[in-house]
């Protein structure tokens, strides 16, 4: 219970799920029926509304997640194996765990007692304020082994909002599709070491579909927080209100530069990440040409190749028509088919400009070609290829 004069109550989503009536018991064996005013499958969250008037209700206070240290005290409540009120003792043994259970996890691991039955219980620090809310434990029997994970309180309380008041979500949106950074590519973009979200498409029609933000652009900073890894960028950007102006930071060519973005809507942008292309690079006239280059041979993309791939009219660059036995490009899974749209954030449309930007790169003294590459489809990823 987190409001006692509204009756509002918050639970796991996977409590209640497909239920066609819910039913809220409390420790003195009274029940209320409860009414759903929404939930949120990616964080888990449940919120609930019961009649208070009906019965003397007591609420529990959120307290601040961020502060809780590694080693910290803390204390689980909840009805494990449907035995009735249990409550257990433990500490935090790490912060912002990723289990995969959903694109924005961000979980509270203690080894405090956590079993089935307890999911949608409050995890409490020492000074009786709720950090976290119990849904889910790692285990081969089914009991606890002493891994359990709760959605902290500073993740929780934007989500809750946002249900109380709309009945649904509504998160920010930056319309990006991304990967991560690592030491190759950093290498590549002349960073000196491995961090951001680096784009690897815009998505058509998204807020940053005005070339604010570009494919190959690395995000190390939004809205005044760093951004670590790849992992971090959808749940600040998600945290942000829809349509909020906000400065990105990006590394683009081996400078960092501030962009100014307002951010869309997640829910409403959803539908579009489902072909997930972006514009495709303007093709210039060049000569017909093949060549053996990188551990590839690749052609010039005509109606002819485009045919025998089925690659999409949308997707500009150079074909892929056969990668050598045992290259790098084999290890990093290019294949006959991918287009290889730009190189070092240079676009190419023949093979000889392929082959002039591996000679200039060569030149440059670097180690790694940084590749765009694109499935028959458009959707687009980079690669790293050893040039040695």
């Amino acid at each position: 219970m987190i409001d006692a004069e509204e009756g509002i109550i918050v639970t796991n989503n996977h409590v209640i799920a497909d239920a066609d009536e819910i039913e809220v018991n409390f420790a003195d064996g009274g029940k209320l029926d409860a009414e759903l005013v929404g939930t949120d499958p990616k964080t888990d969250l449940a919120v609930l509304k019961v009649d208070p008037s009906l019965r003397q209700l007591t609420a529990v206070d959120f307290g601040d997640s961020t502060a809780i240290r590694i080693g910290d005290w803390v204390m689980a409540i909840g009805n494990p194996f449907g035995l009735g009120g249990s409550v257990s003792i433990g500490i935090v043994s790490a912060r912002g765990r990723d289990i995969n259970s959903g694109p924005y996890d961000d979980f509270i691991q203690t080894d405090a007692a956590i079993n089935r039955g307890n999911s949608g219980g409050p995890l409490f620090d020492m000074n009786g304020k709720v950090i976290g809310i119990n849904t889910a434990i790692i285990s081969p029997s089914g009991g606890s082994i002493g891994i359990g994970f709760s959605i902290p309180s500073q993740l929780a309380t934007n989500v809750i909002a946002q249900l109380r008041e709309f009945g649904e979500t509504r998160r920010g949106w930056l319309g990006v599709r991304i990967q991560p950074v690592t030491d190759d590519i950093a290498e590549s973009l002349g960073m000196d070491s491995a961090r951001g979200a680096l784009v690897a498409g815009v998505i058509k029609g998204g807020p940053v579909d005005d070339g604010s933000i570009q494919p190959g652009d690395v995000i190390i900073r939004f809205d005044g927080k760093d951004v670590r890894s790849v992992r971090d960028l959808p749940r600040v950007v998600a945290e942000s209100p829809v349509g909020k102006e906000v400065d990105v930071i990006v590394v683009r060519k081996g400078e960092e530069q501030t962009v100014p973005v307002t951010l869309g809507r997640l829910e409403d942008g959803e539908r579009m990440t489902e072909d997930g292309s972006t514009e495709p690079t303007e093709e210039e006239e060049a000569p017909v040409a093949s060549a053996s280059v990188l551990g590839m041979t690749v052609a010039e993309l005509d109606d002819e190749v485009r045919a025998t791939y089925e690659i999409s009219d949308d997707v500009n660059g150079v074909v892929v028509t056969e990668v050598q036995e045992g290259s790098y490009a084999q290890e990093k899974g290019v294949m006959p088919g991918d287009v290889i749209t730009e190189i070092a954030q240079e676009s190419v449309s023949t093979p000889k400009d392929l082959m002039n930007r591996v000679d200039a790169l060569k030149d440059q003294g670097r180690r790694n070609a940084l590749l765009m590459i694109a499935s028959k489809n458009g959707e687009l990823r980079f690669v790293t290829v050893r040039m040695d």
